[in-house]
C-alpha cells in the first residue's frame, strides 16, 4: 500500500433547497487489486464518524464503499453503478435505517501508473421514512 493524501468533499442538495457541504484533507492509503484500485481512509470528526475506516473499491464504472470501525455498530457498504439501484442499511448513532441509492453518474479520473486523479459520483438517496436527497461525493487523490 502506498501512503497518499486525499481531498474529499461531499454535498448534499436538499429538495427544499438547505444544500450542505463538507469537505476535508486527510491522509489515506492506495492500493491496487486485480482490476481494482483501492483508497483507505480513517474518517474525522467532521464527517461525524470519527472511529471509522472508509474503503472504496474502485473498478471500471461501479464503486463498493465500505464504513467499518468502533464509531457504527453495523458494517455499512454501498454500492455506485450508474443507472443502478442499491438497497442496503445506513448505520446512525440511533440505529439502522434502511436505505436505497441511485446512482446518477460515476466517473473515474484516477491514473494507475501515478495514483493520481479523482473519482466523482453523484447519487440520489432515500432513507426511508426520514429524508431523500441529491448527494455528490469527489475525492481527488493530491
Amino acid at each position: 500500500m502506498k501512503d497518499i493524501m486525499l481531498k474529499i468533499i461531499g454535498k448534499q442538495i436538499s429538495l427544499n433547497g438547505d444544500d450542505e457541504m463538507m469537505e476535508f484533507i486527510t491522509e489515506g492509503r492506495y492500493h491496487e487489486e486485480d482490476e481494482a484500485v483501492l483508497l483507505l481512509y480513517d474518517e474525522s470528526d467532521l464527517s461525524g464518524m470519527e472511529g471509522c475506516t472508509t474503503r472504496l473499491k474502485i473498478t471500471d464504472g461501479k464503486v463498493k464503499m465500505e464504513r467499518f470501525g468502533s464509531a457504527i455498530g453495523l458494517d455499512t457498504a454501498i454500492e455506485f453503478e450508474q443507472g443502478r439501484r442499491f438497497k442496503g442499511y445506513y448505520e446512525t448513532p440511533f440505529g439502522s435505517i434502511e436505505m436505497e441509492v441511485l446512482t446518477n453518474s460515476v466517473v473515474n479520473k484516477i491514473k494507475r501508473e501515478c495514483a493520481k486523479g479523482y473519482l466523482d459520483i453523484d447519487y440520489n438517496v432515500s432513507l426511508k421514512g426520514l429524508t431523500e436527497n441529491r448527494s455528490h461525493l469527489k475525492i481527488e487523490i493530491l
